[in-house]
């Protein structure tokens, strides 16, 4: 059975869907099987593995509000072993919709239970906020990956994200825990950096990642070509960084994988959206 884990911090601008959506391509890349659950109404992961976003598009909107099956939405990317369930603008109307259904903070959990099993990992990118679609997302996951980036306003509203997920393992998902915390955007010539820093390992000790991600300009460039970090610019320092990461994720989940470097044959798929 596949693990879900949720990207999430309710501060935007931290480099959630740029971790996840570059997580998600090197797993593919690693030789597992990946799903990408977009619940994020600005839709930045869908553009951000390539796929265009049109008034057809089905996306987990359409399977919240019974309008579609979950494999009726599930896209195929460019990265072969990589899929994705888009998200547009219309989820932004799901909050309203899940207040009055029954059972509203286990609607993702009972959509994701059907598809589970087809994949080694789903990874769920959620919207910067921590109202229904969050909840949703943390009670569906196995666990959490926080990303948090290195500078003060960044430690502000961890108290009350870490509060959300004590209060959604106790009343909702009991086996919720924290993945780990991903260092953003790190500038190691900055002396506050490194202060903050250390604020975060002594507040979340060993669950931090040894690897951080620095500030790149080529991870800021590829999503607007609709593309990975692997894929775009596989020998930047962003993409050695994520790499990295990525490993360190599946050692910590004792997982086989395959080794990649810059002469690895990646298979990318025609992917034609209607």
């Amino acid at each position: 059975m596949g693990k879900v884990i949720a990207f999430a911090n309710q501060k935007g601008g931290v480099g959630k869907t740029t971790t996840c959506v570059n997580i998600a391509a090197y797993m593919a890349v690693m030789g597992k099987k990946i799903l990408i659950l977009d619940m994020d109404p600005q839709g930045n992961a869908t553009s951000g593995v390539g796929i265009e976003k049109t008034p057809e598009t089905k996306t987990i909107y359409n399977v919240i509000d019974g309008d579609a099956f979950v494999h009726e939405v599930i896209l195929p990317t460019y990265i072969d072993g990589l899929d994705i369930i888009p998200s547009t603008v219309d989820l932004a109307g799901a909050e309203i919709d899940l207040v009055q259904m029954s059972s509203r903070e286990k609607i993702v959990k009972n959509i994701l239970g059907r598809i589970k099993n087809n994949y080694d990992f789903i990874l769920i990118d959620c919207p910067p906020s921590l109202g229904l679609l969050t909840v949703n997302s943390l009670t569906a996951a196995d666990s959490i990956i926080i990303p948090i980036q290195c500078e003060f306003y960044a430690l502000e509203g961890l108290s009350q994200l870490m509060n959300t997920v004590r209060l959604i393992k106790h009343h909702l998902n009991q086996t919720l825990d924290v993945e780990g915390v991903v260092l953003t955007m790190k500038d190691s010539r900055s002396n506050l950096v490194s202060q903050v820093s250390q604020e975060i390992v002594k507040f979340f000790g060993k669950k931090v990642f040894q690897t951080a991600i620095p500030r790149n300009i080529r991870l800021a460039e590829a999503p607007s070509h609709g593309e990975s970090i692997v894929s775009y610019d596989f020998n930047s320092k962003g993409a050695q960084a994520y790499l990295l990461l990525t490993e360190e994720i599946l050692q910590r989940n004792n997982l086989n994988y395959n080794k990649i470097n810059k002469n690895t044959k990646i298979n990318y798929r025609r992917v034609e959206n209607e």
